[in-house]
């Protein structure tokens, strides 16, 4: 068995796989300030909820867009489990061919997403990420990550009219019946959700015009793309929440030595 960590600027997902099967997952909130024996404790304390011993998992890997807690998590994985897990970065196979001017600023999280909707779904495909940000991401036919777009997320957008303004609050997520609103709370609601599926309609059209290939799929995943569809209108062709974490038993099981 072994253990899948995603370290998010929002949450840390855990999950733990049997060959293939995702047998348990879990989400954390990220925080940089937790020691790796805060953190030790806390996934001991889940993983041993299911009544498993920490002696059945005998390897690990992680992915992460915070890197000051690469250190942390795999010295507790370390001390606690008795392996050094792998970290996806340069150097590690992941099946793609990553086409990105830098791959070293190429976020992991994008990486592993694209490798399990590749594996699932097939290429060509755009992938969109709705987390902390909004990511956007290209991979062709000849399954080759080309790029994309970033920009902000759903919540993030919500935050931030609420900290950087004196009188609008930070409201619940919500989609309102109309985007005409007639009060300040449903107007931040309309502007935020309708606004990002518009933002969303307009890229993907574009990226499916420069790529060429105006039948390629759509793949959603982030807890959040249910708001787009709406009104019977269907954006994404496929919306899969899973893809993170079973993207890293790939690149996993791609990294073991034959």
């Amino acid at each position: 068995m072994i253990i899948a960590v995603d370290i998010g600027n929002t949450n840390i997902k855990l999950g733990l796989f049997e060959g293939d099967r995702l047998r348990y997952s879990w989400r954390i909130s990220t925080d940089v300030t937790r020691t790796s024996d805060e953190h030790g404790s806390i996934i001991k304390q889940l993983i041993r909820s299911e009544q498993i011993e920490l002696s059945q998992i005998n390897g690990g890997i992680i992915s992460s867009v915070i890197p000051q807690l690469n250190y942390t998590i795999t010295h507790m994985l370390q001390y606690y489990f008795g392996f050094t897990p792998l970290i996806v970065g340069p150097g590690v196979k992941t099946g793609l061919n990553i086409k990105y001017e830098n791959p070293r600023e190429l976020g992991t999280d994008r990486i592993v997403n694209c490798v399990a909707a590749s594996k699932k779904y097939g290429a060509p495909f755009i992938l969109i990420d709705f987390g902390t940000a909004t990511t956007f991401n290209v991979v062709n036919r000849k399954n080759e990550f080309l790029g994309g777009c970033i920009t902000v997320g759903i919540k993030t957008g919500i935050k931030g009219l609420a900290s950087s303004t004196a009188c609008l609050p930070e409201v619940e997520l919500y989609r309102p019946a109309s985007v005409l609103a007639n009060n300040t709370i449903r107007a931040i609601q309309s502007g935020v959700i309708y606004g990002m599926t518009g933002q969303v309609e307009y890229i993907v059209e574009k990226l499916k015009k420069e790529l060429g290939d105006p039948d390629c799929k759509v793949v959603a995943t982030g807890g959040l793309s249910q708001l787009l569809d709406f009104d019977g209108k269907k954006f994404f062709d496929v919306v899969d929440r899973g893809l993170s974490l079973e993207g890293l038993n790939i690149v996993y099981n791609l990294n073991q030595k034959q």
